[in-house]
């Protein structure tokens, strides 16, 4: 947990200002058993009302102090705490975004959610009740043995034999329940994730009349949390009256031997009294350290959790020194290019050794060159590594083996920032973020006037259903663009692509929700607004394709085929396979 203090030090001042505010708190607090003891010895055994009188006040006027101190403590240590978790979560956030597909695939998107809220709650609880519980229980504990010392050291033998008892049950509870709560943590990630699936694909529950499946595996995540909580939960209640009647033998001992020492003349009884309420002072002091240690064997496993994201290097970071406004013209050379989606990315740095490679190869040995403002088709069947050859380009992934370079540059050597700036790409799923239809066109420029906007909506053919709605632009999406058909999502997805401009442009089976009418305007509107653009695409129907300036014929990961369609369909059987399963046998004969 200490790796996460950086995220304190900004707020020192509230931080240091807490313990102060709750050091004068407890101050007041060790006080009022002395003024109690002085008024029994010197006012009511003596029958002397005015001492009683002045030194109630005196009792009054310590608990006021006392009052402002630990107010002051709780604005200082919540302000500190709660800014504390804002900049954690925000850290969290952040670096999520940093992320490449790796890694996303790495953390799946439960264990994120839980990591971004529920950990961090549980350390920024911790944080508050260091600032003030963790602060005055220490405080109180030493303060209050000190002062039972001074009044009598013959009882305060007694503390010696039952403060070691006391730290004996503390140290075993926490160790046999922080790998409980780290279990806990886990489990509530697998029910997070059942949830978040569920609620992303209801609509696939329902068409399936599987209600019943999804209710009985959330019931089986959520009996599994609560099984492991109950344990952990059981654990620390042993806690409470362990204590309690170690604390009450102790005070009862006391009794016993104060007792005796008040019958001997030894000790006043308002001494005892004040003896008394030290020692119940630093035992339920003691109490609370239990509880809160507890909350910390919590947070650790949450801290743990956190670190383990914040302290993972994103794998597509900037090969130094990265360079800027290298693209300008859209030249792509793939070099011997291999890739696998969990194998060691060394060897992608190296160039060459994949014999490393945990994972079979998803693409095997890749070379082909695209030249600048052309357009280049990527065929295969579904699995060939179609999706994952383009998801290499904007460095979502990083290649396992080989290079790729931009207009000669490597793109390891290029800036991320200024890399994916220069490419627009339509994934194969369409999404689009709550907001207007115009504010998810403009998401990759935010200052697109009404003009360009409209422009890139037109070319994508979606400017026609989207003045068809009742607020046009300002149209509000929900999430996810559920109010929107799957045709119409891709293609506001492609309108969002076409209005940065970009040198370089890549649709991976962009059209496939649209009819073939769409589509042919699509691509007609795409060789007129992006001419200058370099154009990567995927598709599904080879008539989306032919007229291609190359088309690259994937199998296995590996290129079997390259060249226009009149090439193709003289020398490549998989390509004829291709075009006669979709055209048929008539298509071939007059191809």
């Amino acid at each position: 947990m200490w790796k996460l203090a950086r995220f304190l030090k900004p707020y020192w001042l509230a931080a240091t200002l807490a313990p102060l505010c709750m050091l004068l708190e407890v101050c007041m607090d060790l006080l009022q058993p002395k003024y109690m003891a002085s008024i029994v010895n010197d006012g009511i055994q003596t029958g002397n009302l005015a001492h009683i009188q002045h030194t109630g006040l005196l009792m009054v006027g310590t608990a006021m102090i006392g009052l402002i101190g630990g107010m002051g403590c709780t604005l200082f240590s919540s302000s500190a705490s709660q800014s504390f978790g804002a900049d954690l979560r925000k850290a969290l956030f952040v670096k999520v975004q940093s992320f490449s597909f790796r890694m996303l695939d790495t953390f799946n998107s439960g264990s994120l959610v839980t990591r971004l809220t529920n950990d961090v709650v549980q350390v920024q609880n911790v944080v508050l009740m260091t600032l003030r519980i963790l602060v005055r229980a220490p405080l109180l504990s030493v303060g209050s043995l000190i002062m039972a010392i001074l009044i009598s050291p013959m009882l305060a033998l007694v503390l010696v034999a039952v403060i070691p008892i006391l730290l004996a049950v503390l140290t075993f509870v926490i160790r046999k329940a922080f790998p409980l709560f780290a279990n806990v943590q886990k489990r509530l990630d697998s029910v997070n994730n059942v949830m978040q699936e569920n609620l992303t694909g209801i609509r696939v529950v329902k068409a399936f009349v599987r209600a019943d499946f999804e209710n009985n595996r959330f019931g089986r995540s959520n009996e599994a949390l609560m099984d492991i909580a109950t344990k952990a939960t059981r654990i620390v209640a042993l806690i409470m009256p362990l204590m309690m009647l170690i604390m009450n033998a102790g005070v009862a001992v006391v009794l016993w031997f104060g007792g005796q020492h008040v019958w001997n003349h030894s000790i006043q009884v308002g001494d005892l009294v004040a003896f008394i309420n030290y020692v119940t002072q630093m035992l339920f002091s003691l109490l609370m350290v239990s509880m809160v240690l507890m909350n910390v064997s919590r947070a650790k496993a949450s801290a743990e959790r956190m670190n383990e994201v914040l302290d993972t290097d994103s794998e597509t970071s900037n090969d130094a020194p990265a360079t800027t406004s290298v693209i300008r013209h859209g030249e792509i050379v793939f070099d011997r290019v291999s890739f696998a989606y969990h194998a060691d990315n060394e060897g992608g740095r190296s160039g060459g050794d994949i014999s490393s490679a945990s994972d079979s190869l998803v693409l095997k040995n890749v070379s082909f060159t695209v030249q600048p403002g052309t357009t280049v088709a990527i065929l295969g069947a579904t699995g060939s590594g179609k999706s994952s050859l383009v998801h290499l380009i904007p460095r979502l992934y990083d290649t396992t083996a080989g290079r790729i370079l931009i207009d000669g540059t490597d793109i390891r050597r290029i800036d991320r920032k200024h890399l994916r700036t220069r490419i627009g790409m339509v994934l194969q799923e369409a999404i689009l973020f709550t907001g207007t239809i115009r504010d998810n066109i403009s998401f990759g420029k935010p200052d697109a006037t009404q003009e360009e906007v409209e422009a890139a909506a037109k070319a994508a053919q979606a400017h026609d259903f989207i003045m068809a709605m009742p607020d046009g632009y300002q149209t509000l999406v929900g999430q996810r663009g559920v109010n929107l058909s799957g045709g119409q999502k891709q293609r506001i997805s492609i309108a969002r692509a076409i209005l940065v401009k970009p040198p370089i442009l890549i649709l991976d089976d962009s059209t496939s929700a649209v009819d073939l009418g769409t589509e042919a305007r699509i691509q007609q509107a795409l060789k007129e607004q992006s001419a200058s653009s370099t154009r990567i695409v995927i598709a599904q129907r080879i008539s989306s394709v032919l007229e291609a300036d190359t088309i690259i014929v994937l199998e296995d990961g590996a290129v079997v085929a390259e060249g226009n369609h009149e090439e193709l369909f003289r020398s490549s059987a998989v390509y004829q396979d291709i075009y006669k399963s979709q055209l048929g046998e008539e298509a071939v004969v007059h191809g």
